[in-house]
């Protein structure tokens, strides 16, 4: 009879185990259950198992000693199972007569591992599935086999990591790649040197891999951890597991806020094996590929959570790899119209479908101007108000599942349904931001309807771009020339002859509603508006405040909006810590004033007598030329991101307004404020060149003559 301990630390899923005991029973095992879990509150489901033996393990370590406790509570779950059982006699009697040892789930297999140092003989097991094939060895082999344990033993362990192996985690492997070895050079770089030995089995060779990387990683050292995925990668012909363990390395680094060392590696090692799957016809598999490369390629934590990118020093290098791949350029390649769109009517109003998916922050004076235009009929749609619109304009992998097959498709078909009644009914649409739902939209012929799409800043550092059809954009919208020379240099459909027309039109804004008068005391205010993004910078804004502290301490800085959210990614969760252990000294001496998000900015503004923008980069910068037109002096910081390239901030604003430094921002604010006389007319020039310029009656202009004239 071959005696089987299962051990649980969790409920387990009772009808698959009903079904599982029965398979082992019939191999003439006699089964055996441990469990933490409360039996008594699961004694129905229980009594359907046809158990040789049934025991309820300590559930707690509540009463045992006080360091015993202490230690618990700072323990992984497998550890705080194994200090509750281990005192139980009926537990250690039964593991030492048991053939086989099987831990249900994860949190038991420390446990397990730990019960088969007293008996040797036994088979330790993770799994169902695995401890029946170990009975099933057993009988067939007259009730011995070979110890076929898939948790290592403890001989395994180096001896330094044996007298530590209580604080160990419990799972498969890692207590041969524990922190103790792995916070040793030579311990990490042996088992760096292990994964990429000759002759390891390709499956061996990766799990082993990632063991290694977990230890790394429990050890703090989370690019060792990448290096060691990516040292085995490189020894594995598996186009697929090969671009899977170095996308894991990637985003080990990226979750901890870093930039991967080895992006380039794993973006061609997806990019390869989506040439793979395409060339064999396999295309779910190879737009999941290429889905995963243009996600790690324009992941937020390299472009947006930091404080530089790769795109800065070149664009169209960084993106050249890409379009070498030839699934890629099957995506890339234009669609077209069947037909040019019609031209606008002349017996009725232009009809105007405005559409967006949940962001509608810049379509209020579009909407409220065309709303009421004699020569439109508009309407809007909120693609985020509709469930059904919603799940298709943000389906990235069905979108490139469709652009590969080269053919209609579900998910063009369900476009077409969907979305086809507004297009049929619209003479233009025009599509905010260029995302998902641009890539969903020219996912299909758009007929005689003209597609106008507006990029804004934050578009041309995503993946959007590179999945949408612009052969079947009629129009593109940019809110000034240095995010359309990013956005060309990064898209090759918008270099082609397929490239639809060019427009750089302002954002609309009413800044008529800014011009209130400033109190004298504002002439020491610095403010800033907008801090939730790491783009933004506002650390240079605190070190400008710093320099003009230095000559009159009257200077403070005024913060208008809300924090950073530190759950966007662990590099925005760092910025955060860094920027508010500045500002804690700055507010207490009440040199630094926190505002928090408002919807009244203007009267915010008229506190503000000098408006900064410290950005890395920008399309525009609402903020600044809001606070320009309530005459506020504008200061803005020479973007890093564009500064040098032929259209930039200096391009953008007025000869002046434009700095190059901290330096140079605190010598301009100290002129510029120096008499209450000159800091009004400084603001008063501010505010004139911002109301001829951005304000929403000459801007609206430029709208009319896009829908109406640019036909």
């Amino acid at each position: 009879m071959t005696e089987v301990l299962f051990v649980a630390a969790a409920k387990p899923q009772f009808g698959v185990l009903a079904d599982s005991v029965r398979k082992f029973n019939a191999l003439g095992a006699r089964v055996h259950l441990a469990a933490t879990f409360h039996l008594e509150s699961s004694a129905e489901e229980v009594a359907t198992l046809e158990l040789a033996g049934l025991h309820q393990l300590p559930r707690s370590v509540a009463h045992r000693s006080q360091a015993l406790r202490r230690k618990a509570r700072t323990s992984p779950l497998g550890m705080r199972v194994w200090m509750q059982s281990k005192p139980d006699s009926w537990l250690r009697d039964r593991a030492r007569r048991a053939d086989v040892i099987v831990a249900l789930d994860p949190g038991a297999v420390y446990t397990v591992w730990r019960l088969a140092q007293y008996n040797r003989s036994a088979a330790a097991m993770f799994g169902l599935a695995p401890g029946l094939k170990a009975v099933e060895g057993l009988t067939s082999q007259g009730g011995s086999v070979q110890r076929r344990s898939v948790i290592p033993p403890l001989d395994a362990v180096a001896r330094d990591v044996r007298r530590s192996v209580d604080g160990l985690p419990a799972a498969v492997m890692r207590t041969a790649t524990a922190r103790p070895v792995m916070r040793s050079t030579v311990g990490a770089r042996l088992w760096r040197t292990a994964v990429t030995a000759p002759g390891v089995p390709t499956r061996v060779r990766a799990a082993t891999s990632r063991y290694v990387a977990e230890g790394m990683q429990w050890a703090g050292r989370t690019s060792g951890a990448a290096i060691a995925l990516a040292d085995a990668a490189s020894k594995i012909p598996d186009l697929g597991l090969k671009a899977q363990l170095l996308d894991e390395g990637v985003m080990k680094e990226i979750t901890k806020g870093l930039s991967p060392r080895h992006l380039d590696r794993a973006v061609a090692a997806q990019l390869a094996f989506a040439d793979s799957e395409f060339a064999a016809g396999r295309i779910g598999k190879a737009a999941g590929a290429l889905d995963r490369a243009l996600f790690l390629d324009f992941h937020r934590v390299l472009h947006i959570d930091q404080l530089s990118s790769p795109l800065a020093k070149d664009a169209e290098g960084f993106v050249a790899p890409l379009y070498r791949s030839k699934a890629m350029q099957a995506l890339s390649r234009p669609q077209g119209r069947k037909t040019p769109y019609r031209k606008a009517p002349a017996d009725r109003p232009l009809r105007l479908l405005v559409t967006t998916s949940a962001n509608d922050n810049f379509l209020h004076h579009i909407l409220d101007h065309f709303g009421d235009h004699p020569g439109v009929e508009l309407r809007f749609l909120d693609l985020a108000a509709s469930k059904h619109l919603k799940r298709i304009a943000w389906a990235g992998r069905r979108m490139l599942e469709d652009r590969l097959s080269g053919g209609t498709s579900d998910y063009q078909e369900e476009v077409e349904r969907l979305f086809r009644p507004y297009l049929d009914w619209a003479d233009t649409v025009f599509l905010d931001w260029s995302v998902g739902p641009a890539g969903m939209l020219t996912t299909i012929d758009p007929g005689d309807t003209r597609i106008v799409v507006r990029l804004h800043s934050y578009e041309a550092f995503t993946r959007w771009p590179h999945m949408t059809d612009f052969s079947r954009v009629d129009d593109l919208v940019f809110v000034a020339p240095h995010v359309k020379d990013l956005a060309v240099s990064l898209v090759p459909q918008l270099r082609g002859d397929h490239a639809p027309r060019f427009h750089i039109v302002d954002n609309a804004m009413d800044l008529s509603g800014f011009a209130r008068p400033k109190p004298a005391e504002a002439r020491f205010n610095l403010g800033l508006i907008g801090i939730s993004q790491v783009a933004k910078d506002p650390k240079w804004a605190v070190d400008v405040l710093e320099r003009v502290r230095r000559h009159d301490e009257r200077y403070r800085l005024i913060l208008v909006g809300g924090d950073m959210d530190p759950k966007t990614s662990r590099a925005t969760r760092e910025y955060r810590r860094e920027f508010e252990k500045e500002l804690a000294p700055l507010e207490e001496s009440g040199a630094v004033v926190r505002l928090g998000p408002t919807d009244d900015v203007p009267s915010k503004l008229q506190e503000i007598g000098t408006i900064i923008s410290s950005s890395v980069r920008e399309g525009c910068h609402v903020g600044l030329m809001e606070g320009a037109a309530s005459a506020a002096v504008p200061v803005a910081r020479d973007w890093p991101f564009y500064a040098g390239k032929p259209n930039s901030a200096r391009t953008l604003y007025p000869e002046g307004w434009v700095v190059g430094s901290p330096e140079e921002a605190a010598k301009r604010i100290l002129e510029a404020t120096a008499t209450e006389d000159a800091w009004r007319n400084a603001g008063k020039l501010a505010a004139e060149h911002a109301l001829s310029v951005w304000d929403w009656p000459v801007v609206q202009k430029h709208f009319e003559k896009l829908f109406l004239e640019d036909r």
